[in-house]
Protein backbone atom coordinates (compact mmCIF):
# COMPACT_ATOMS: atom_id res chain seq x y z
CA UNK A 1 0.00 0.00 0.00
CA UNK A 2 1.59 3.25 -1.09
CA UNK A 3 1.38 6.50 0.80
CA UNK A 4 1.49 9.95 -0.79
CA UNK A 5 3.37 12.84 0.72
CA UNK A 6 1.95 16.40 0.50
CA UNK A 7 4.81 18.38 -0.98
CA UNK A 8 2.81 21.57 -1.55
CA UNK A 9 4.86 24.57 -0.42
CA UNK A 10 2.92 27.34 1.19
CA UNK A 11 2.95 30.46 -0.93
CA UNK A 12 3.95 28.60 -4.13
CA UNK A 13 1.79 29.08 -7.23
CA UNK A 14 -0.94 26.45 -7.53
CA UNK A 15 -2.07 25.01 -10.85
CA UNK A 16 -5.09 26.91 -12.04
CA UNK A 17 -4.96 29.35 -9.11
CA UNK A 18 -3.80 32.98 -8.83
CA UNK A 19 -0.12 33.73 -8.40
CA UNK A 20 0.53 35.13 -4.88
CA UNK A 21 3.57 36.61 -3.20
CA UNK A 22 3.75 36.28 0.57
CA UNK A 23 6.08 39.29 0.82
CA UNK A 24 3.58 41.73 -0.71
CA UNK A 25 0.39 40.19 0.63
CA UNK A 26 -1.68 42.67 2.63
CA UNK A 27 0.12 45.73 1.24
CA UNK A 28 -1.39 48.58 -0.73
CA UNK A 29 -0.35 49.04 -4.37
CA UNK A 30 1.95 51.97 -5.05
CA UNK A 31 -0.73 53.77 -7.05
CA UNK A 32 -3.18 53.84 -4.15
CA UNK A 33 -2.32 57.38 -3.07
CA UNK A 34 -2.84 58.64 -6.63
CA UNK A 35 -6.32 57.11 -6.77
CA UNK A 36 -7.23 58.51 -3.35
CA UNK A 37 -5.89 61.94 -4.29
CA UNK A 38 -7.89 62.03 -7.54
CA UNK A 39 -11.03 60.97 -5.71
CA UNK A 40 -10.45 63.61 -3.04
CA UNK A 41 -9.99 66.33 -5.68
CA UNK A 42 -13.19 65.39 -7.49
CA UNK A 43 -15.26 65.05 -4.32
CA UNK A 44 -13.85 68.30 -2.89
CA UNK A 45 -14.79 70.14 -6.10
CA UNK A 46 -18.39 68.98 -5.73
CA UNK A 47 -18.52 69.95 -2.04
CA UNK A 48 -17.02 73.36 -2.75
CA UNK A 49 -19.52 74.13 -5.49
CA UNK A 50 -22.41 72.83 -3.36
CA UNK A 51 -21.52 74.78 -0.21
CA UNK A 52 -20.54 77.88 -2.17
CA UNK A 53 -24.01 78.32 -3.62
CA UNK A 54 -22.83 77.85 -7.18
CA UNK A 55 -19.60 79.85 -6.84
CA UNK A 56 -16.30 78.00 -6.81
CA UNK A 57 -13.58 78.84 -4.27
CA UNK A 58 -10.06 77.63 -4.98
CA UNK A 59 -9.06 77.98 -1.34
CA UNK A 60 -12.01 75.94 -0.11
CA UNK A 61 -11.35 73.32 -2.80
CA UNK A 62 -7.74 72.86 -1.65
CA UNK A 63 -8.75 72.66 2.02
CA UNK A 64 -11.48 70.10 1.36
CA UNK A 65 -9.12 68.10 -0.88
CA UNK A 66 -6.45 67.90 1.83
CA UNK A 67 -8.96 66.80 4.47
CA UNK A 68 -10.58 64.21 2.25
CA UNK A 69 -7.19 62.86 1.13
CA UNK A 70 -5.97 62.40 4.72
CA UNK A 71 -9.21 60.70 5.77
CA UNK A 72 -9.31 58.59 2.62
CA UNK A 73 -5.75 57.37 3.01
CA UNK A 74 -6.40 56.47 6.65
CA UNK A 75 -9.50 54.44 5.84
CA UNK A 76 -7.87 52.74 2.84
CA UNK A 77 -4.74 51.81 4.81
CA UNK A 78 -6.84 50.59 7.74
CA UNK A 79 -8.93 48.31 5.50
CA UNK A 80 -6.15 46.94 3.31
CA UNK A 81 -3.26 46.76 5.80
CA UNK A 82 -3.77 47.36 9.53
CA UNK A 83 -4.45 50.00 12.16
CA UNK A 84 -0.77 50.58 12.99
CA UNK A 85 0.14 51.47 9.41
CA UNK A 86 -2.98 53.61 9.10
CA UNK A 87 -2.05 55.61 12.20
CA UNK A 88 1.50 56.02 10.96
CA UNK A 89 0.18 57.18 7.59
CA UNK A 90 -2.21 59.77 8.99
CA UNK A 91 0.54 61.39 11.05
CA UNK A 92 2.88 61.38 8.07
CA UNK A 93 0.22 63.06 5.95
CA UNK A 94 -0.47 65.63 8.67
CA UNK A 95 3.24 66.50 8.81
CA UNK A 96 3.38 66.91 5.05
CA UNK A 97 0.23 69.03 5.12
CA UNK A 98 1.72 71.31 7.77
CA UNK A 99 4.90 71.64 5.71
CA UNK A 100 2.98 72.56 2.55
CA UNK A 101 0.79 74.97 4.54
CA UNK A 102 3.89 76.72 5.87
CA UNK A 103 5.43 76.80 2.40
CA UNK A 104 2.45 78.48 0.73
CA UNK A 105 2.94 81.97 2.30
CA UNK A 106 6.67 81.90 1.53
CA UNK A 107 6.11 81.00 -2.12
CA UNK A 108 3.31 83.56 -2.34
CA UNK A 109 5.50 86.37 -0.96
CA UNK A 110 8.46 85.55 -3.18
CA UNK A 111 6.26 85.21 -6.27
CA UNK A 112 4.44 88.49 -5.57
CA UNK A 113 7.66 90.43 -5.08
CA UNK A 114 9.29 88.96 -8.18
CA UNK A 115 6.18 89.47 -10.30
CA UNK A 116 5.88 93.13 -9.29
CA UNK A 117 9.52 94.10 -8.88
CA UNK A 118 11.37 92.27 -11.63
CA UNK A 119 9.66 93.97 -14.62
CA UNK A 120 10.31 97.40 -13.09
CA UNK A 121 13.94 96.57 -12.38
CA UNK A 122 14.55 95.17 -15.85
CA UNK A 123 12.91 98.15 -17.53
CA UNK A 124 14.67 100.68 -15.27
CA UNK A 125 18.09 99.33 -14.24
CA UNK A 126 19.17 102.87 -13.31
CA UNK A 127 17.26 102.37 -10.05
CA UNK A 128 20.34 100.55 -8.77
CA UNK A 129 22.77 103.47 -9.25
CA UNK A 130 20.62 106.58 -8.77
CA UNK A 131 18.95 108.07 -5.69
CA UNK A 132 15.95 110.31 -5.03
CA UNK A 133 17.92 113.55 -4.81
CA UNK A 134 16.20 116.11 -7.04
CA UNK A 135 13.23 113.88 -7.92
CA UNK A 136 9.93 115.72 -7.48
CA UNK A 137 6.26 114.92 -7.74
CA UNK A 138 6.15 116.43 -11.22
CA UNK A 139 8.51 113.69 -12.44
CA UNK A 140 6.20 110.96 -11.16
CA UNK A 141 3.14 112.67 -12.60
CA UNK A 142 4.87 112.81 -15.98
CA UNK A 143 5.81 109.13 -15.67
CA UNK A 144 2.28 108.01 -14.84
CA UNK A 145 0.28 110.31 -17.11
CA UNK A 146 2.61 110.98 -20.04
CA UNK A 147 4.67 107.78 -20.15
CA UNK A 148 7.98 109.45 -19.27
CA UNK A 149 10.84 107.31 -17.97
CA UNK A 150 10.89 106.50 -14.29
CA UNK A 151 13.14 108.87 -12.36
CA UNK A 152 15.14 108.26 -9.20
CA UNK A 153 16.31 105.07 -7.58
CA UNK A 154 17.39 103.49 -4.31
CA UNK A 155 21.18 103.74 -4.34
CA UNK A 156 20.99 105.70 -1.07
CA UNK A 157 19.04 102.79 0.44
CA UNK A 158 21.62 100.26 -0.69
CA UNK A 159 24.45 102.38 0.67
CA UNK A 160 22.67 102.88 3.99
CA UNK A 161 21.85 99.20 4.37
CA UNK A 162 25.44 98.23 3.61
CA UNK A 163 27.06 100.72 5.98
CA UNK A 164 24.61 100.28 8.86
CA UNK A 165 24.75 96.49 8.68
CA UNK A 166 28.56 96.55 8.46
CA UNK A 167 28.82 98.78 11.52
CA UNK A 168 26.34 96.60 13.44
CA UNK A 169 28.38 93.51 12.57
CA UNK A 170 31.61 95.14 13.73
CA UNK A 171 29.96 95.96 17.06
CA UNK A 172 28.05 92.72 17.60
CA UNK A 173 30.43 89.94 16.55
CA UNK A 174 33.28 90.66 19.03
CA UNK A 175 30.85 91.21 21.92
CA UNK A 176 28.80 88.11 21.13
CA UNK A 177 31.84 85.93 20.48
CA UNK A 178 33.68 86.91 23.67
CA UNK A 179 30.50 86.55 25.74
CA UNK A 180 30.01 83.02 24.44
CA UNK A 181 33.63 82.13 25.17
CA UNK A 182 33.21 83.35 28.74
CA UNK A 183 29.98 81.38 29.26
CA UNK A 184 31.41 78.12 27.91
CA UNK A 185 35.10 78.21 28.80
CA UNK A 186 35.45 80.36 31.93
CA UNK A 187 32.16 80.51 33.84
CA UNK A 188 31.38 77.92 36.49
CA UNK A 189 27.62 78.26 36.46
CA UNK A 190 27.57 81.04 39.04
CA UNK A 191 25.07 83.82 39.47
CA UNK A 192 26.93 86.10 37.07
CA UNK A 193 26.84 83.65 34.15
CA UNK A 194 23.20 82.78 34.89
CA UNK A 195 22.37 86.49 34.84
CA UNK A 196 24.04 86.88 31.46
CA UNK A 197 22.10 83.95 30.03
CA UNK A 198 18.85 85.38 31.43
CA UNK A 199 19.39 88.82 29.90
CA UNK A 200 20.48 87.31 26.57
CA UNK A 201 17.22 85.35 26.47
CA UNK A 202 15.28 88.53 27.27
CA UNK A 203 17.11 90.43 24.52
CA UNK A 204 16.23 87.70 22.03
CA UNK A 205 12.55 88.60 22.27
CA UNK A 206 12.88 92.37 22.57
CA UNK A 207 10.79 94.36 20.03
CA UNK A 208 12.89 96.07 17.39
CA UNK A 209 11.35 99.49 18.08
CA UNK A 210 12.56 99.23 21.70
CA UNK A 211 16.09 98.62 20.42
CA UNK A 212 15.78 101.76 18.30
CA UNK A 213 14.58 103.86 21.23
CA UNK A 214 17.40 102.49 23.39
CA UNK A 215 20.04 103.41 20.81
CA UNK A 216 18.52 106.88 20.39
CA UNK A 217 18.57 107.45 24.17
CA UNK A 218 22.18 106.24 24.47
CA UNK A 219 23.41 108.54 21.71
CA UNK A 220 21.43 111.46 23.11
CA UNK A 221 23.00 110.97 26.53
CA UNK A 222 26.46 110.69 25.00
CA UNK A 223 26.11 113.80 22.83
CA UNK A 224 24.57 115.97 25.55
CA UNK A 225 27.22 114.84 28.05
CA UNK A 226 30.38 115.22 25.96
CA UNK A 227 29.36 117.68 23.25
CA UNK A 228 26.56 119.64 24.86
CA UNK A 229 23.06 120.54 23.84
CA UNK A 230 22.53 122.50 20.66
CA UNK A 231 19.61 123.34 18.37
CA UNK A 232 20.79 120.53 16.06
CA UNK A 233 21.55 117.84 18.63
CA UNK A 234 18.50 115.81 17.57
CA UNK A 235 19.76 115.87 13.97
CA UNK A 236 23.19 114.89 15.24
CA UNK A 237 21.76 111.84 16.99
CA UNK A 238 20.13 110.46 13.86
CA UNK A 239 22.94 108.89 11.87
CA UNK A 240 24.16 105.53 10.69
CA UNK A 241 26.09 104.78 13.87
CA UNK A 242 22.97 105.13 16.02
CA UNK A 243 21.11 102.74 13.73
CA UNK A 244 24.03 100.30 13.91
CA UNK A 245 23.84 100.36 17.73
CA UNK A 246 20.12 99.59 17.53
CA UNK A 247 20.71 96.66 15.18
CA UNK A 248 23.56 95.38 17.36
CA UNK A 249 21.10 95.09 20.25
CA UNK A 250 19.14 92.68 18.06
CA UNK A 251 22.21 90.87 16.71
CA UNK A 252 24.16 90.25 19.92
CA UNK A 253 21.76 87.69 21.50
CA UNK A 254 21.59 85.72 18.23
CA UNK A 255 25.39 85.64 17.96
CA UNK A 256 25.76 84.71 21.64
CA UNK A 257 23.27 81.86 21.48
CA UNK A 258 24.49 80.35 18.20
CA UNK A 259 28.18 80.62 19.19
CA UNK A 260 27.52 79.20 22.65
CA UNK A 261 25.81 76.13 21.23
CA UNK A 262 28.65 75.56 18.75
CA UNK A 263 31.31 75.85 21.44
CA UNK A 264 29.51 73.38 23.68
CA UNK A 265 29.51 70.64 21.03
CA UNK A 266 33.30 70.74 20.71
CA UNK A 267 34.55 67.52 22.38
CA UNK A 268 36.35 68.06 25.69
CA UNK A 269 38.96 65.54 24.57
CA UNK A 270 40.37 68.17 22.18
CA UNK A 271 40.78 70.66 25.00
CA UNK A 272 42.34 68.06 27.30
CA UNK A 273 44.78 66.96 24.62
CA UNK A 274 45.88 70.56 24.12
CA UNK A 275 46.28 71.10 27.87
CA UNK A 276 48.31 67.89 28.11
CA UNK A 277 50.81 69.36 25.63
CA UNK A 278 51.26 72.38 27.86
CA UNK A 279 49.26 74.83 25.74
CA UNK A 280 47.74 77.73 27.67
CA UNK A 281 43.97 78.00 27.91
CA UNK A 282 43.58 81.14 25.79
CA UNK A 283 45.70 79.62 23.06
CA UNK A 284 43.70 76.38 23.21
CA UNK A 285 40.52 78.38 22.73
CA UNK A 286 41.81 80.34 19.74
CA UNK A 287 43.79 77.52 18.10
CA UNK A 288 41.67 74.44 18.85
CA UNK A 289 38.15 75.27 20.05
CA UNK A 290 37.27 78.16 17.74
CA UNK A 291 38.56 76.53 14.52
CA UNK A 292 36.62 73.38 15.33
CA UNK A 293 33.37 75.31 15.87
CA UNK A 294 34.00 77.90 13.14
CA UNK A 295 31.50 76.33 10.75
CA UNK A 296 28.53 76.85 13.07
CA UNK A 297 29.83 80.20 14.34
CA UNK A 298 30.16 81.66 10.84
CA UNK A 299 26.75 80.34 9.87
CA UNK A 300 25.12 81.84 12.99
CA UNK A 301 26.74 85.23 12.39
CA UNK A 302 25.60 85.30 8.77
CA UNK A 303 22.04 84.41 9.76
CA UNK A 304 22.10 87.16 12.42
CA UNK A 305 23.14 89.66 9.74
CA UNK A 306 20.31 88.47 7.49
CA UNK A 307 17.86 88.85 10.37
CA UNK A 308 18.59 92.55 10.96
CA UNK A 309 18.98 93.52 7.30
CA UNK A 310 15.23 93.88 6.85
CA UNK A 311 14.50 95.85 10.03
CA UNK A 312 12.57 99.07 9.47
CA UNK A 313 11.38 100.55 12.78
CA UNK A 314 14.74 100.94 14.58
CA UNK A 315 16.42 102.45 11.50
CA UNK A 316 13.53 104.87 10.95
CA UNK A 317 13.88 106.07 14.55
CA UNK A 318 17.67 106.26 14.64
CA UNK A 319 18.81 107.10 11.10
CA UNK A 320 15.90 109.07 9.67
CA UNK A 321 15.37 109.41 5.94
CA UNK A 322 17.56 111.12 3.35
CA UNK A 323 16.96 111.46 -0.37
CA UNK A 324 20.68 111.68 -1.20
CA UNK A 325 23.32 108.98 -0.89
CA UNK A 326 25.36 109.14 2.32
CA UNK A 327 28.31 106.77 2.78
CA UNK A 328 29.42 108.26 6.14
CA UNK A 329 27.72 106.50 9.10
CA UNK A 330 29.11 109.08 11.55
CA UNK A 331 27.39 112.13 10.08
CA UNK A 332 23.95 113.11 8.75
CA UNK A 333 20.88 111.02 8.15
CA UNK A 334 20.97 107.74 6.25
CA UNK A 335 18.37 105.66 4.46
CA UNK A 336 18.14 101.87 4.44
CA UNK A 337 16.21 99.80 1.92
CA UNK A 338 13.37 98.87 4.33
CA UNK A 339 12.87 102.54 5.23
CA UNK A 340 12.92 103.51 1.55
CA UNK A 341 10.24 100.91 0.76
CA UNK A 342 8.09 102.13 3.65
CA UNK A 343 8.37 105.79 2.64
CA UNK A 344 7.63 105.12 -1.01
CA UNK A 345 4.45 103.24 -0.13
CA UNK A 346 3.19 105.43 2.71
CA UNK A 347 4.37 108.82 1.42
CA UNK A 348 4.58 108.72 -2.38
CA UNK A 349 6.68 111.34 -4.09
CA UNK A 350 3.52 112.48 -5.90
CA UNK A 351 0.36 111.69 -3.87
CA UNK A 352 -1.74 112.19 -7.00
CA UNK A 353 0.42 109.72 -8.94
CA UNK A 354 1.46 106.90 -6.63
CA UNK A 355 2.20 104.24 -9.23
CA UNK A 356 5.87 105.23 -9.85
CA UNK A 357 6.57 105.23 -6.10
CA UNK A 358 4.96 101.79 -5.79
CA UNK A 359 7.12 100.54 -8.68
CA UNK A 360 10.27 101.77 -6.91
CA UNK A 361 9.12 100.11 -3.68
CA UNK A 362 8.55 96.74 -5.39
CA UNK A 363 11.94 96.90 -7.12
CA UNK A 364 13.66 97.76 -3.82
CA UNK A 365 11.79 94.92 -2.07
CA UNK A 366 13.05 92.51 -4.73
CA UNK A 367 16.64 93.65 -4.20
CA UNK A 368 16.23 93.31 -0.42
CA UNK A 369 14.88 89.76 -0.72
CA UNK A 370 17.74 88.84 -3.04
CA UNK A 371 20.25 90.22 -0.50
CA UNK A 372 18.68 88.17 2.30
CA UNK A 373 18.66 85.05 0.10
CA UNK A 374 22.32 85.57 -0.77
CA UNK A 375 23.20 85.96 2.91
CA UNK A 376 21.44 82.70 3.75
CA UNK A 377 23.21 81.00 0.85
CA UNK A 378 26.51 82.43 2.08
CA UNK A 379 25.78 80.98 5.52
CA UNK A 380 25.42 77.51 4.04
CA UNK A 381 28.55 77.88 1.92
CA UNK A 382 30.57 79.16 4.88
CA UNK A 383 29.28 76.34 7.09
CA UNK A 384 30.32 73.79 4.49
CA UNK A 385 33.70 75.43 3.88
CA UNK A 386 34.65 75.57 7.57
CA UNK A 387 33.17 72.18 8.47
CA UNK A 388 35.72 69.66 9.78
CA UNK A 389 37.06 67.56 6.93
CA UNK A 390 36.83 63.77 7.02
CA UNK A 391 40.04 61.79 7.01
CA UNK A 392 38.95 60.04 3.82
CA UNK A 393 38.43 56.65 5.36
Amino acid sequence: MSTSTDTTVRGAPQPGGPRKNSLTAGQMPRWTWIAVAMGALVLAAGLTALLGGGSFSWTGWLIFSAILYIVGMYVTTYVIENKRRATDGIWRNLVWSAFILALIPLISVVWTVFANGLPTLLANPQLLWTDMDGVTGADDIATQNEGASLQGGFLHGLAGTLMITLMATIISVPIGLLTSIFLVEYSRGGWFSRSIIFFVDVMTGIPSIVAGLFAFAVMEMFITTFIGESPRHVQMIKMGLTAAIALSVLMIPVVVRSTEEMLRVVPNELREASYALGVRKWRTIFKVVLPTAMSGIASGITLAIARVTGETAPILVTAGYAAATNWNPFSEWMTALPVFIYRQLMNPTAPAAGLPSADRAWAAALVLIVIVMLLNLAARIIAKAFAPKNSGR
